[in-house]
């Protein structure tokens, strides 16, 4: 149970350096000013997102007890190791979404939870939850990860993305994926024993 939150927080820590919410949650601190508010929303959306990315990643490898499941869980991380490399950016209509005037903390919740669908720390949520078959600990752990990654580009904002190199952090963090890979990938093959 430790491995799966030290290993769910550590990789979504890292992913979301420089990801697509991380510069959703610094233009959210720079338009609406209500930090607290806004981590209060991300907190919120990113529990109900990756609980239920984390029910199902528990759900499918349930489903399908194979040595060829688990093989596609290990290709998925090798995947989310070259998807990690490839830098984020917000889109325009992303962007102008979060002009409304309503509250921080329902816009950032409704923001965060969309924009995270599809993202790559919610399908590494999946893929950690079909890999420790654990939803409250995954979700947990990814959930701790998206805040250790957010909380402080809320507050610092444009000087956090000035001061750490977001491209080392992508390379930490593909190499994170790339190595939970190889290792479920040596696992599923027989040749950890």
């Amino acid at each position: 149970m430790l491995e799966a939150l030290l290993t769910s927080t550590l990789v979504v820590a890292l992913a979301e350096v420089g990801d697509k919410t991380m510069l959703l949650a610094i233009v959210l601190a720079a338009r609406l000013r209500a930090p607290w508010q806004i981590i209060a929303g991300i907190f919120v959306a990113t529990i109900a997102n990756h609980a239920l990315a984390a029910l199902v990643g528990r759900e499918v490898a349930g489903l399908v007890e194979s040595q060829w499941f688990r093989i596609a869980v290990a290709l998925g991380f090798i995947a989310m190791a070259a998807w990690t490399l490839v830098p984020d950016k917000l889109d325009d209509d992303e962007e102008t979404s979060v002009r409304t005037k309503s509250s921080a903390f329902l816009t950032t919740l409704v923001s965060f939870f969309f924009v995270e669908i599809g993202d790559k720390t919610q399908v590494a949520t999946i893929a950690l939850a079909a890999h420790y078959r654990d939803v409250l600990t995954v979700a947990a752990g990814t959930t701790l990860g998206m805040m250790i990654a957010n909380v402080p580009a809320v507050f610092l904002g444009e000087e956090l993305v000035k001061r750490v190199s977001l491209k080392a952090a992508r390379t930490a963090a593909a190499a994170l994926f790339f190595v939970l890979g190889v290792w479920q990938l040596a696992s599923a093959l027989g040749w950890l024993g």
